[in-house]
């Protein structure tokens, strides 16, 4: 029997690796049972995050088949919440709390608390995307030495986006090695190197930043407007309407002259003129979102806006234009994280209230 019941073990494994792989075998002689929790769910595709929850559970049981079947591995998704340590410690707490319950009762014994499990959070502090280890006091640690090898996640991908894919099989299982051959023949393959070839392009052609940019969250009668993004990166994902901050323009204006862009909004008179739009901002919920990860063009500074359109059943008209494929009406209810741009869905979270 080990000092503790359950293990917890959180990362994003874009893709499973030989070090990831050294880190679980080692916190499996420690606990009883390992959870892991695979990071950045329920997120659109991007180089960064290419592959799926459930295309990460794929690549785990080609590698620790025996220790899923019999229970001692568990796999539960946590989405990302960039702008809210508790938001993303809440949820790791209930998925931890959910998973042990429903585990522990199968053996017959029916618990209704936590009060007599030991649960430990395992990690290494490798880097400052290791803070978590410290945002859970009330569960035990076991500190394990430290990253098998010299590689990353990120090494891997660098090779994996070229023209000619390089597998690098010194640091991926064969499993993980065979799902990765089949996974790059794909047309999802083709589009993600597209634009990780865009994004490597970026750089050199507009610079790293910082960049100012706005975004504006329209609502009405329980509906958000949204654009369809028409070009990389994010092709064909959904957005809010928004850009670059022009030289002569203050931040609110930009915010107004994007929407009537992209959109075309209008009422039963036409389009609707900037100073109606202006009065429409509820000016205290301006927010700026300034995550260094926000996006992966660079460093890119966004000030949103909430402009709060007055309930009627017929929604003010819009069509897509500059660079929207197009502009559509979205009720709240209907949408999925992994449908939106970078981090649009948070923004949309915090700024609506949702």
């Amino acid at each position: 029997m080990s000092k503790f019941h359950y293990g917890v073990f959180v990362g994003r494994f874009q893709p499973l690796h030989a070090g990831h792989e050294a880190v679980i075998r080692s916190a499996l002689e420690q606990v009883d049972t390992l959870i892991v929790l695979i990071g950045s769910s329920g997120q659109a595709r991007t180089p960064r995050n290419p592959f799926t929850c459930a295309e990460r559970e794929e690549m785990f049981a080609k590698v620790f088949k025996h220790e899923l079947t019999t229970g001692r591995l568990i796999l539960k998704p946590v989405s990302d919440h960039p702008y809210s340590d508790a938001a993303w410690c809440a949820e790791v707490q209930r998925a931890v709390n959910e998973t042990v319950l429903a585990d522990y009762n199968k053996g017959g014994v029916v618990l209704h608390g936590l009060q007599d499990i030991e649960i430990a959070l395992a990690g290494y502090g490798k880097d400052r995307t290791s803070y978590y280890l410290k945002l859970f006091p009330e569960w035990g640690n076991v500190q394990l030495a430290s990253q098998y090898g010299t590689f990353s996640s990120t090494d891997v991908r660098r090779q994996l986006f070229q023209r000619i894919p390089v597998i690098s099989r010194s640091v991926l299982s064969a499993g993980v090695v065979e799902w990765l051959e089949a996974f790059v023949l794909t047309e999802t393959f083709r589009a993600l190197l597209e634009e990780a070839e865009y994004l490597d392009a970026y750089p050199g052609q507009w610079g790293r930043g910082p960049f100012v940019t706005v975004d504006a969250v329209v609502i009405q009668s329980g509906n958000i407007l949204l654009v369809e993004r028409g070009q990389a990166p994010g092709k064909g994902l959904l957005a809010l309407p928004g850009g670059f901050l022009d030289p002569s323009e203050s931040i609110k204006d930009a915010a107004i002259r994007e929407l009537k862009e992209e959109t075309a909004i209008s009422d039963h008179k036409g389009e609707i003129p900037p100073a109606m739009l202006a009065s429409f901002i509820d000016g205290t919920k301006t927010r700026v979102f300034d995550h260094p990860d926000r996006s992966l063009r660079g460093r890119i500074i966004t000030h949103a806006f909430l402009f709060r359109l007055p309930e009627r059943r017929e929604l003010f008209s819009v069509t897509g234009g500059d660079d929207a494929r197009s502009a559509n009406w979205h009720r709240l209810g209907d949408l999925k994280s992994e449908q939106f741009f970078e981090d649009h869905w948070s923004i949309i979270q915090l700024m609506a209230d949702l």
